[in-house]
């Protein structure tokens, strides 16, 4: 279970991402897509699916927005209403800042009623002020929480590439209950690499257990998913960058950059002693990138498999699913 495997640090733990459909949907339709969505999900060997929240990032970066901003409909609220019957542990990304203590109580304690885990992100925007800090968000969630649930955060490679201090960041939230963490997408694994190394250093300086890292891979299929990526945040290497837009199917090259990365990262992290699982999503909808996000998910399952991290799937759906 997700939850086990997390409080015991066992490495091997493999998720999928997904993103609720937007916002305009018209409610009548929903129930459609839902069910088209179960019938992929409930074949996914998988410990848990992660729902993203979608905020508008815009005032993040001076750079202009590759195609215009969609919100989509509240992760909680689409996923506790249209995925029930799917009974894998689902994990809700919220932006804590963006909501007051009353909220996020009310919210948390939703979360426990259906049985999901909280991952808290940061604002979509520098200028916002917040209406509760995060320290006060997982004070929150550790008050009435912590003894039956978990919370993650998430990690960002490029951010230490730069400021030198992510594993300052995260031993900060790990002194704040949280016992896993969900990095950006990779596509440099040398950002990774010195993000792990200076996680190790500090927690065997400070004499602390190290925290689940789970790397999210994902599928570039197109110059307009690239250039999103890149919009991001998302630091791809030149000479991947540019195999990307020269190749013939770049999905399924994707695919192959990635499975390289998993083998990279797994060696990495079995041979330095850190709990680590993987996390697969596509950025974009299209359908051939979602298939492409399904292969590389059995692929990457296998490798695990290989080394000894994972055991035979068992599908968990609700048997009123047709």
């Amino acid at each position: 279970m997700f939850l086990d495997k997390i409080k015991k640090r066992k490495s091997g733990i493999l998720l999928y991402g997904i993103t609720p459909p937007k916002a305009q949907t018209p409610v009548e339709k929903l129930p459609s897509i839902a069910e088209k969505s179960l019938k992929t999900l409930c074949g996914l060997d998988i410990d848990a699916l992660i729902v993203y929240d979608v905020q508008d990032e815009s005032t993040r970066t001076n750079e202009e927005r590759p195609f215009p901003f969609s919100s989509a409909l509240d992760p909680f609220t689409y996923t506790s209403q249209y995925l029930q019957a799917l009974t894998v542990p689902k994990i809700i990304y919220r932006p804590a800042s963006m909501f007051s203590k009353a909220e996020l109580t009310e919210w948390l304690n939703a979360l426990k009623s259906n049985g999901f885990y909280p991952v808290f992100v940061g604002l979509p925007s520098p200028d916002f002020v917040p209406k509760t800090t995060l320290t006060e968000a997982y004070e929150i969630w550790r008050q009435d929480h912590e003894a039956h649930s978990v919370i993650g955060a998430v990690t960002i490679p490029e951010r230490h590439a730069i400021l030198k201090d992510e594993d300052v960041r995260m031993m900060d939230k790990v002194n704040c209950g949280v016992s896993y963490f969900i990095s950006q997408c990779i596509f440099n694994v040398q950002y990774a690499k010195q993000t792990l190394d200076a996680l190790v250093n500090t927690c065997q300086a400070r004499n602390r257990e190290l925290p689940t890292i789970i790397f999210t891979l994902t599928i570039c299929g197109s110059l307009k998913t690239l250039d999103f990526m890149e919009w991001l945040g998302i630091h791809v290497p030149e000479d991947i960058k540019q195999e990307l837009k020269v190749c013939s199917n770049p999905a399924g090259r994707s695919v192959e950059i990635a499975t390289e990365i998993a083998k990279d990262l797994i060696q990495y992290c079995q041979e330095r002693a850190i709990p680590f699982g993987f996390n697969i999503e596509s950025v974009a909808v299209r359908k051939e990138e979602v298939d492409a996000s399904l292969e590389l998910l059995e692929t990457v399952n296998r490798l695990l498999k290989v080394n000894g991290l994972r055991n035979e799937s068992t599908l968990r759906v609700n048997s009123n699913l047709s």
